[in-house]
């Protein structure tokens, strides 16, 4: 009996999976797996959009109302202080929150402000490793 015979025996057959390539098509997961691999990781990594709507979308208005930022870096910040958390992780960890110092988006702000991310490597599609970054609230 291999693997998926035992699963399906003990929880019976998958009626419906949705998969982290489906959630990045769909935009509940943004890859950013491009720059990651420039801060030093080497799985691929994707962002909740809650996450990215928090820490990393910045608009020409955002810098009209607050301050100029873009999201290039903005997004650098999030992955640089997740590989940093990670380097600083006890070993065998797979969920690491993190903070970062970032503006907020609320039309107002121009002072950053300490908040927090969630870290989770876990296994992608086919079972090879992935990191995701979210919110804390988020899984």
């Amino acid at each position: 009996m291999n693997d998926k015979q035992a699963i399906d025996e003990l929880f019976g057959e998958v009626i419906h999976a949705y998969t982290r390539a489906q959630a990045i098509e769909d935009g509940v997961l943004v890859d950013v797996s491009e720059t990651a691999r420039e801060a030093g990781f080497r799985w691929p990594v994707a962002l909740t959009r809650a996450a990215w709507a928090d820490c990393v979308a910045w608009t020409e208005d955002d810098n009209h109302r607050q301050v100029y930022q873009d999201e290039s870096g903005r997004l650098w910040d999030v992955l640089w202080m997740a590989f940093n958390a990670i380097r600083g992780a006890a070993a065998g960890k797979s969920q690491i929150v993190y903070q970062l110092y970032r503006v907020p988006r609320d039309g107002k702000s121009v002072e950053a402000r300490l908040t927090a991310l969630k870290l989770v490597a876990g296994p992608g599609d086919a079972g090879e490793p992935v990191v995701t970054i979210m919110l804390p609230g988020e899984d």
